[in-house]
């Protein structure tokens, strides 16, 4: 039963990457199997309990399972694997920003930030406030790199600017230079991180 559902689980995957996660539906993942949508009950549940499937099955294959190093290493290698799960599977990210994480591989990933703030020494209190900003740091980056949110849109910068009189966006005006700059975003978010594990360092106990 569990390789019928691993089966189930990336049919949908692959519809998903193919048409966008609206073209996943019971009916639609049925045709792919080779199935009626009611055989597919016995083994993933309605449409939400495949949704939550399809998160578990990809962060069970492609998150690490172990992972050496230190506090700082650990995050690190957690927030580049879910930012290229994010860029690989488009709908990925945007798909956890409405789940919760309930699925054992799921739960895991959870885990293992948890155990990673625990070791930099962060209070247990404050552990499942900081993995909530860990979290939404990554999966927001990969949301905002999936949906173009980061993208130039229809105008650069300097047109966007020029839509409002100019004391009419004093800050825009005064970084002009710097927002007409093109944007490494591998470098941006490398620095991002860093700049998250100097937040998590400094929450920790002395």
């Amino acid at each position: 039963m569990t390789d019928r559902r691993s089966a189930i689980l990336r049919a949908a995957i692959d519809i998903a990457d193919e048409r966008g996660l609206d073209a996943v539906s019971m009916r639609s993942v049925a045709e792919r199997v080779g199935v009626t949508p009611m055989a597919l009950y016995p083994h993933v549940g309605g449409k939400a309990a495949l949704l939550d499937g399809m998160m578990g099955q990809l962060l069970g294959e492609q998150m690490p399972a172990d992972l050496p190093g230190t506090w700082r290493d650990q995050l690190t290698t957690l927030a580049q694997a879910g930012r290229s799960l994010g860029k690989r599977h488009p709908w990925f990210s945007l798909l956890q920003f409405t789940r919760p994480a309930i699925e054992p591989a799921a739960v895991r990933v959870v885990d293992a930030i948890y155990q990673a703030l625990l070791d930099a020494g962060v209070p247990e209190a404050d552990v499942a406030r900081l993995e909530r900003l860990v979290s939404t740091f990554i999966v927001g980056y990969g949301a905002s790199e999936a949906s173009g949110r980061f993208g130039p849109g229809d105008l650069d910068p300097r047109g966007r600017r020029g839509q409002l009189p100019e004391g009419e966006l004093p800050a825009h005006f005064r970084l002009g230079r710097w927002l007409d700059m093109a944007v490494d975003w591998d470098a941006e978010f490398a620095a991002d991180v860093a700049d998250l594990l100097q937040l998590v360092e400094a929450r920790a106990r002395p």
